[in-house]
């Protein structure tokens, strides 16, 4: 066999037998049947493993987004519903009922408070299961940890549906499977990140993978589209559908995830650069009194815990630092922690009301049906992905990201009261204003937790430890997950006194979550102004 040269090979089974079942297979009928065919499999998979992680957590988001949509069906005005021909009876009279096309148990006064509750059980059991998940995700295999974790979130994500076929009405079953699925949902970007982290570590991707992060927004128009097309037929398909394809995507997972370079014999020497989401100089660093070395900002832990929102830019699987960890008392009095660990709180109570109420909200206060509802709930999923990449790409020039959060919560803000104000006059008045708010609502949420990695990165009392940023990291993401639980529980107890409730709760969650970052903000501009004056003088 040829020598390796700059990563090109001949595919054999011979080059990495502990390689994926898949993989070996392709290998095997890729020499037999193109013997003389050379490829660059450093870069073939590494496109493959960031293909097949961007698929993966879509599938995730694709199986949280059904319920959002059904519920504008468990639950609604039957006047409006046209009856069926099995419900006539005695001489052609129409049943009395008024919630006669209602699914028991939502068909009471209190169907808001319990469709909130299916959102606190999966959020609640998302947020706790979150810190057991990312340390098991460090000490096991991760194709076996992904693969598993989205077969068992297609099954909970079924059995939703199934309720409907065996005529299930238990409180109690629905309850059950969100928070079961809550914490099965919880392997996703652990997972994920792990992997893009070992094989992408420490290369500066900027762009790729600002992009690579839209795949939250991408699962959530996908979840909405499919659970649109069946929730005005049979909702039961708007689970079944979804959760089938997150289990066979999770045995495609298994035949050809790639989760280290060692399986296939694709180590990579590389440079030690800075980790993070944003551009960090060495002045500013010096400035806020750290050291200027690169690797005071890399650092991260063999044993780090990692959440939904980690960077996923600082390689992961680095030798661990011989500092102490950090306590958690010690964590907070960090400057900047609680700020942002409250702020995140505020931000992702705003973003995941959203993401389980909007269909239900446009339904309600437009003439628009389920399906119309949910298809146009897709344009603050497309928003939400132009704000993250636009969030990044103005931190990234500006080296300002609290301040970037600010403005755009400040902008937030008044755009959220201008859609519930004027969002029904018209469906392009809709279009627009929901965009908007995508844009202004997800971009912060997306952004906020690598400008805090990037905040910590300067400050000298953790001189490179590893271990201190990890904890910081659990502190924040665990915060923020405990807000998206209690957002969406909020909103279905507000609800029943008025939509007009739910937009001022989240206004006010925007306007608190500014205010948290304002102190950062400040020493943000006065840096900005030094640097000002010191180019100025020179």
């Amino acid at each position: 066999m040829r020598p390796f040269r700059s990563g090109r090979r001949i595919m054999s089974t011979s080059n990495y037998p502990n390689a994926p079942l898949g993989i070996r297979l392709a290998a095997a009928l890729g020499s037999k049947l193109f013997p003389r065919w050379q490829i660059n499999r450093l870069l073939w998979f590494k496109c493959s493993v960031l293909t097949f992680t961007y698929l993966a957590y879509m599938c995730y988001h694709m199986t949280r987004k059904p319920i959002s949509v059904v519920k504008s069906v468990l639950h609604r005005n039957c006047s409006e519903v046209q009856i069926p021909p099995e419900f006539i009876h005695n001489g052609g009279e129409p049943p009395n009922d008024s919630t006669w096309c209602d699914y028991p148990p939502f068909d009471g006064p209190d169907s808001a408070a319990l469709l909130g509750s299916l959102d606190s059980a999966f959020l609640f059991s998302y947020a706790i299961a979150m810190f057991f998940s990312g340390f098991i995700a460090e000490r096991v295999s991760l194709r076996y940890f992904l693969a598993l974790g989205m077969l068992f979130s297609g099954i909970f994500c079924y059995l939703f549906g199934v309720a409907k076929v065996y005529d299930i009405h238990s409180m109690w079953y629905f309850v059950f499977v969100q928070a079961m699925a809550g914490m099965f949902q919880t392997t996703g970007w652990p997972g994920v990140v792990t992997i893009v982290g070992r094989w992408f570590g420490k290369a500066k991707r900027g762009l790729i993978f600002g992009i690579w992060n839209s795949h939250t927004s991408i699962g959530n128009i996908l979840g909405s589209l499919i659970a649109a097309h069946y929730v005005e037929k049979d909702w039961s398909m708007s689970f079944i559908v979804p959760g089938f394809l997150m289990g066979v995507f999770g045995f495609v997972m298994f035949l050809f995830l790639v989760d280290r370079p060692e399986i296939v014999d694709c180590q990579e020497k590389v440079g030690d650069v800075r980790s993070g989401y944003r551009r960090i100089d060495d002045e500013r660093i010096a400035e806020a009194g750290g050291s200027s070395d690169n690797d005071d900002l890399n650092g991260t832990s063999s044993e780090q815990e990692i959440n939904e929102r980690t960077p996923i830019y600082g390689s992961i699987n680095r030798a661990p630092a011989p500092d102490d960890a950090i306590g958690f008392v010690g964590a907070l009095k960090i400057p900047g922690v609680a700020e942002f660990s409250l702020c995140l709180f505020f931000s992702k109570l705003v973003s995941y009301t959203f993401l389980f109420w909007l269909p239900l909200y446009i339904q309600s206060s437009t003439t628009l049906g389920a399906e119309l509802s949910a298809d146009l709930s897709i344009l603050f999923d497309i928003g939400g992905i132009v704000g993250a990449i636009a969030a990044g790409l103005i931190s990234d020039y500006t080296g300002m990201s609290a301040t970037t959060c600010t403005g755009m919560l400040a902008l937030a803000a008044p755009a959220l009261l201008v859609y519930q104000q004027w969002g029904a006059v018209s469906l392009s008045f809709n279009i627009c204003l929901l965009f908007v708010a995508g844009v202004l609502v997800n971009g912060p949420y997306a952004l906020i937790t690598t400008s805090v990695s990037a905040e910590l990165g300067q400050h000298r009392s953790l001189n490179g430890n590893s271990k201190a940023l990890a904890t910081v990291t659990a502190i924040i993401d665990g915060t923020g997950s405990i807000g998206a639980a209690i957002g969406p529980l909020l909103a279905g107890l507000v609800s029943s006194s008025g939509w007009g409730r739910v937009f001022y709760m989240l206004i006010v969650s925007d306007i608190l979550a500014l205010l948290l970052l304002l102190r950062l903000v400040s020493k943000e501009l006065k840096r900005r102004r030094s640097r000002t004056r010191n180019v100025r003088i020179e």
